[in-house]
């Protein structure tokens, strides 16, 4: 099917008007890349871009407020509206010595020549809302109904300009759905050495893009195929000589990646929620994998919180035998998992379930047994106990490290028996414990 025709009505109106001044003022302008690009093919469009041949003190001159967030670059943000739009002067580039950023950047009045040196055909096309007119001139139409990623022009030279652009023909495959062209694909492997100068920061957005796809299974495939993941997480490229009974860890990983569902920590979880499997037992890879990533992970430039999130899950997804846990067991494990992550956690182990077996009812049923101990509000830290460090300090008879382990001793037994989480006879049981350790002592 033909991708549809472009009309100034499918763009919102206050890009139009930014576009319409520029006019005004003797310029060109157009939308351009990726939101034309998904405006073709009917998806929602989040970010404008905007190119014109005005230079950026002519942009300037041309609205109120204007801020000059990339100008060394041509790039302005146009406050229009009480929205941001970013607005950036046609621009080519020089040579890209260090593979990551041109050596120089110099701007250009034809819009073929900013097309020109823009990735992938899809994404260099350019559409003027004023004059109704597209530009294409690297086919980029025909390869938006062909259902097809190639760079523009040369694909060496492309990559060769900026390793991170293979990782980004990978990403696509995946967000778009479609597939390499022959030779797109085959200049892969001679950019692997550009792309291992491209930083961590901008190797994570890349990941975290791939996680918005249905099934980014397809971008972590062309990674493996073209060398990319060996450069980028040879930890999770082990995986594939991992058997997980007839099948490897590496497609057990693809499937429960695609099974699972955003936020992106979730989906990096269950892609690489096996990498201990080639170091460790049937009962210690998931812990054994956690302990790996932690290095990986702020390699990657992962956030705090976000390695935290991602290691929890994988520490904690295996609940084998869970049909057969006591209530208390059941309780043990909310304890771990804790009330706002154990749900993500029961998300991951039924996706790596789902692909590893088929049958998720074990992991369904450990569901509603947490749910319901979650509407019992059963104690899970000290501080929901009915008793404080204050009553333990008491029972004690003065305070220290014994306090927090006395109170932990007494959450455990909370825990086998929530019944025991009234005051008085919380008191008693506190006092017992207490003399009992100074019996020890």
């Amino acid at each position: 099917m033909a991708p549809p025709a472009l009309t100034p009505d499918l763009i919102p109106p206050p890009v139009v008007e930014v576009c319409a001044r520029l006019r005004e003022k003797g310029h060109r302008a157009w939308v351009v890349g990726g939101c034309v690009r998904d405006l073709l093919m009917g998806r929602p469009v989040s970010d404008w871009d905007i190119c014109t041949s005005a230079k950026p003190k002519q942009t300037q001159r041309a609205f109120r407020k204007v801020i000059p967030t990339g100008i060394q670059h041509g790039t302005v943000t146009v406050l229009w509206k009480g929205e941001g739009y970013e607005v950036t002067t046609l621009r080519g580039e020089g040579e890209y010595t260090d593979g990551r950023r041109p050596d120089e950047v110099f701007f250009v009045d034809d819009i073929r020549e900013d097309l020109a040196r823009r990735d992938f055909t899809v994404n260099a096309i350019a559409y003027d809302p004023i004059a109704d007119r597209l530009e294409d001139p690297f086919e980029g139409m025909a390869d938006l109904e062909a259902g097809k990623i190639r760079a523009v022009g040369v694909a060496a030279e492309r990559f060769a300009e900026d390793g991170l652009r293979i990782l980004r023909g990978a990403r696509f495959v995946a967000t778009l759905g479609f597939e390499l062209e022959a030779d797109t694909r085959a200049a892969f492997f001679g950019a692997l050495d550009t792309y291992a100068k491209v930083s961590a920061e901008r190797i994570r957005e890349e990941w975290v893009k791939t996680m918005k796809a249905r099934a980014p299974s397809a971008a972590f495939r062309i990674m493996r195929e073209t060398g990319i993941l060996e450069r980028t997480c040879p930890l999770l490229l082990a995986t594939a000589d991992a058997p997980v009974g007839a099948r490897s860890a590496w497609e057990v990983s693809l499937d429960a990646l695609d099974a699972s569902r955003p936020p992106p920590e979730e989906r990096l979880a269950a892609l690489l929620h096996a990498v201990g499997r080639p170091r460790a037992d049937e009962g210690t890879f998931a812990r054994a994998g956690a302990d790996l990533l932690e290095g990986w992970l702020r390699e990657l430039r992962f956030s705090n919180d976000e390695r935290k999130l991602i290691t929890h899950l994988i520490r904690l997804h295996r609940v084998d035998g869970a049909a057969g846990w006591s209530d208390a067991e059941v309780r043990r494990f909310l304890q771990r998992a804790g009330r706002e992550r154990v749900h993500a956690v029961l998300r991951l182990a039924r996706a790596v379930r789902q692909a590893e077996a088929g049958d998720v009812a074990e992991i369904d049923h450990l569901k509603a047994r947490v749910e319901a101990a979650l509407l019992e509000q059963v104690p899970l830290t000290v501080g929901e106990l009915a008793v404080n460090g204050k009553d333990a300090m008491d029972a004690l008879g003065g305070g220290g490290r014994a306090v927090g382990e006395l109170l932990r001793e007494l959450l455990d037994r909370v825990v086998d028996d929530p019944a025991l989480n009234e005051r008085e006879p919380l008191l008693a049981l506190l006092h017992e414990l207490a003399a009992a350790r100074k019996e020890a002592s």
